[in-house]
């Protein structure tokens, strides 16, 4: 099995279970090969994806409270939603790039089977919850930003999982804060696991971004800005969880910068 063309095949799968199967099965791989040098083909729909969720602008989507239990399987669904297409990102990394060392796919390679772990560990709670992943409407705002970048992995890395993905570290303790009044102690588990890998993802984002700008002669901080700005990407807003942030490697001009007015 060479990696990268079985991370493009994962991609390619429709099923969100079967993709999230794939993408746990890459990693780790005792038998695989990896070509970093292999300029990949496609000519099928990227990602795969079924019918449901359907999918709507980011302003359709309702807002969802906890404390319902309609509610909390929405929410819950939303972020199964971001999972899957956390998967698909991180797969998208692995072969749409070459000639990167072969730790970059290594990395992103953990990322996908994390975070298929994450989407099955969710979806098993949605059952419980008399839903299943589809049933409620979803906005394929990570994905875009991917369509945005798929010619410019230094735009990539600094606007898909340092700045979209990130969002989740400032998000999770929150919705974990209200799973917890509402009563769904199983949801806070789950959050607390998803929590504490995407630190370590947003970690690999930063690691990846700072290489490329380092390879390129290029200031990380005043280079996100342009990238930004040139991407349209969203402006952040806090509160931000700036524990999390620091532990996966911004640096204080960084924190610096997202805080200033």
């Amino acid at each position: 099995m060479e990696l990268r063309a079985a991370a493009l095949k994962a991609l390619q799968l429709a099923d969100p279970a079967a993709k999230a199967a794939a993408a746990r099965a890459l990693h780790p791989a005792p038998h695989g090969t990896l070509d970093t040098t292999a300029q990949l083909q496609t000519d099928g729909p990227l990602p795969g994806r079924t019918d449901r969720p359907l999918l709507v602008a980011p302003a359709d989507v309702p807002r969802r409270s906890p404390f319902t239990p309609a509610g909390r399987a929405a929410l819950l669904h939303a972020v199964a939603h971001i999972e899957l297409n956390a998967i698909n990102l991180a797969l998208d990394a692995v072969w749409r790039f070459a000639g990167m060392p072969a730790d970059y796919y290594r990395d992103w390679l953990r990322v996908a089977a994390e975070e298929a772990l994450h989407f099955t560990l969710l979806n098993e709670h949605l059952a419980t919850l008399g839903h299943a992943y589809g049933d409620f409407a979803a906005h394929d705002g990570l994905w875009t930003m991917a369509e945005h970048t798929a010619g410019d992995l230094t735009a990539r890395m600094a606007l898909v999982p340092r700045t979209l993905e990130a969002r989740g570290l400032d998000a999770t303790p929150p919705m974990q804060d209200r799973l917890r009044r509402a009563g769904d102690l199983r949801a806070v588990a789950i959050l607390e696991i998803i929590l504490r890998d995407e630190i370590g993802h947003v970690a690999v984002g930063n690691r990846w971004y700072r290489w490329l700008c380092e390879r390129a002669g290029l200031d990380p901080v005043a280079h996100y800005a342009v990238l930004a700005q040139r991407h349209r990407a969203p402006r952040l807003r806090g509160p931000f969880n700036l524990a999390a942030r620091s532990a996966a490697g911004f640096t204080a001009d960084e924190i610096a910068a997202l805080q200033r007015p």
